[in-house]
């Protein structure tokens, strides 16, 4: 199937900019200050919300913006250039919405995409402290008296201080299940207690839940893990590249302000200022390189993803080469960004190490972001599939181990 990205748009790339480039600065003037406070973004996630960002993906006829999938990535690159941690938190309200896009059920998709494009935001909580692996959930869901109750805890439960509602996966009866329930319903509370030492502003901690009520229209189906291709563990991945391909955007820029702005150097340096320095220069060249090839990266693999997403097509080849396509943009962004926030300390020695600056979130932020699904699996599963047709790995739930398409 093939699509034509304008027909598709209904908002223009210029428009997009005049919404949201204002939008982005205002943010982007905190960023420093947040990360030295540990300031959670609560009124940058309001200018979000009255801009209608979460409403990007949501058709025009629901009263979203209806951008499409390049359109929406290049603004996640440009929102995590602004503050890192956004994009992430918001990482799941965009699949959601992506699910909602493709659901049949008419009430039930006219119902959420109208509330979003009203500014409502889902966040996740699906992982558990202790357990590991994605469909083992001590979190339940029982009858009580004439509905359901939801009990349990949640960690990694990324966005969910900033959401109107979080999708929460649960054992019913031995079976996997997701609900969707209220954050400010009675029982449900939320931690800010995020410990990594990177995106700590994303809402990452625990959600407790105590006898939550949970009525039939909320229950979504089974829980996080289902075997089969899938376009979602791509949109997902794409989302994290997102993010550090706009670190690696505010990384160089930051780091070329601070060179132009020096005065000092080494006594061995080979020019008095730092911005005449060739191997200074070299070392920006490199950043601003990285920084334009983590978004090329990024915009061929949302390219991709379009297909599957505003071309509708969801045939198992399509969904293969979103899926291929994400994880091999994986393992070239995850090492460009990650060596070129290492790098940058190389042009200013002890002096950018200052926490004033903040610089070193560049680098503690995308480590972060890189752990997830780390790099070593992906690459594994890529030569997998290409050497032996092994089946890509999708959302695959623990015990259930990728199988060949065809024997060589």
């Amino acid at each position: 199937m093939t699509y034509h990205r304008a027909e598709l748009s209904s908002i223009s790339d210029d428009e997009l900019t005049t919404r949201f480039g204002p939008v982005f600065e205002k943010i982007a003037a905190g960023a420093v200050d947040r990360e030295r406070n540990r300031a959670l973004p609560f009124d940058e996630i309001r200018l979000l919300k009255e801009a209608k960002f979460g409403a990007l993906r949501v058709p025009i006829e629901f009263g979203g913006l209806g951008a499409t999938i390049p359109q929406t990535f290049n603004l996640l690159i440009a929102l995590a250039a602004a503050d890192s941690n956004l994009p992430q938190a918001l990482r799941v309200h965009f699949s959601i919405v992506e699910d909602l896009r493709l659901n049949k059920d008419e009430l039930v998709r006219t119902r959420w995409l109208k509330a979003i494009a009203g500014g409502s935001l889902v966040g996740v909580a699906v992982t558990e402290p202790g357990v590991g692996a994605v469909d083992r959930y001590r979190t339940t869901i029982k009858p009580s008296g004439n509905g359901l109750t939801l009990n349990g805890t949640k960690y990694y439960t990324t966005g969910t201080l900033y959401a109107d509602h979080l999708v929460v996966a649960a054992d019913r009866d031995g079976k996997r299940l997701s609900v969707l329930v209220d954050t400010n319903q009675p029982g449900v509370t939320v931690h800010d207690d995020w410990d990594g030492f990177g995106q700590r502003l994303t809402a990452s901690g625990t959600a407790e839940f105590k006898d939550v009520r949970v009525s039939a229209d909320r229950i979504l189906g089974p829980g996080y893990g289902t075997e089969g291709r899938v376009y979602g563990t791509a949109h997902v991945q794409l989302i994290l590249l997102a993010t550090l391909a706009g670190i690696a955007r505010r990384a160089a820029a930051d780091t070329t302000d601070w060179i132009k702005a020096r005065r000092r150097t080494f006594t061995h340096a080979v020019a008095d200022l730092p911005q005449d320095d060739p191997l200074v220069q070299q070392v920006i060249g490199r950043l601003s390189a990285a920084a334009f090839a983590a978004r090329a990266v990024v915009l061929a693999a949302a390219d991709e993803l379009a297909r599957t997403l505003d071309g509708r097509d969801q045939e198992p080849e399509q969904l293969d080469a979103s899926e291929l396509a994400a994880a091999q943009a994986q393992v070239i962004v995850t090492k460009l960004v990650l060596d070129a926030t290492t790098e940058l300390f190389e042009v200013g020695g002890a002096s950018l190490t200052s926490e004033k600056l903040a610089i070193d979130r560049h680098w503690r932020n995308a480590r972060t972001i890189a752990s997830h699904n780390p790099v070593i699996f992906k690459l594994r599963s890529i030569g997998a599939h290409e050497l032996n047709g092994e089946q890509l790995p999708y959302a695959w739930s623990a015990g259930v181990r990728p199988t060949k398409r065809h024997a060589g």
